[in-house]
């Protein structure tokens, strides 16, 4: 039982970690998206693509840094490609929550852009935090035993008799 309460222990901090990272980048995404919105004319959902933009560097730096320090450092490419691709599905399904209350809905004042800002970052979050540990932040290889080392039986070797 040792070893699944570990498992389960590594994921709670690992949730704890991304959503630390992602709670202060939520923040700066809604910081960014009102501080835009006060002080230029762009329609609300360029606004908020605007500070998506900026939410996903800060993201980036936070989980490589902090959430997945431990994780495999080996292909930095193909981790940035990755992070971009799933970090621009995340920017249409947030965005995309926004763009159907202001545009479908008609609800576009300030508290309810930044209400329904606020839904479509959660929708997006459980996608970006299961794609990014399923695919761009991925765990490295268990270590297992040294080559040429039989399996330890703790106790001594069975002899066979023929």
């Amino acid at each position: 039982m040792e070893r699944g309460s570990s498992g389960l222990r590594r994921l709670f901090r690992e949730v704890a970690k991304f959503g630390a990272v992602g709670g202060a980048g939520v923040l700066v995404n809604l910081g960014v998206f009102n501080l835009v919105r006060q002080v230029t004319d762009l329609q609300v959902v360029r606004a908020s693509v605007i500070a998506t933009v900026v939410a996903i560097i800060f993201n980036y730096v936070g989980f490589r840094y902090f959430t997945y320090r431990d994780r495999d450092k080996s292909r930095r490419t193909r981790e940035m490609s990755l992070f971009l691709l799933f970090s621009a599905v995340g920017l249409v399904i947030e965005n995309g929550v926004l763009y159907a209350a202001t545009y479908g809905f008609g609800w576009d004042s300030p508290l309810q852009s930044n209400v329904f800002k606020f839904l479509g970052i959660g929708v997006a979050t459980l996608f970006r935090f299961w794609s990014y540990r399923t695919w761009v932040f991925r765990a490295l290889p268990a270590r297992g035993p040294v080559a040429g080392s039989g399996p330890v039986t703790g106790g001594r070797a069975k002899q066979r008799v023929p």
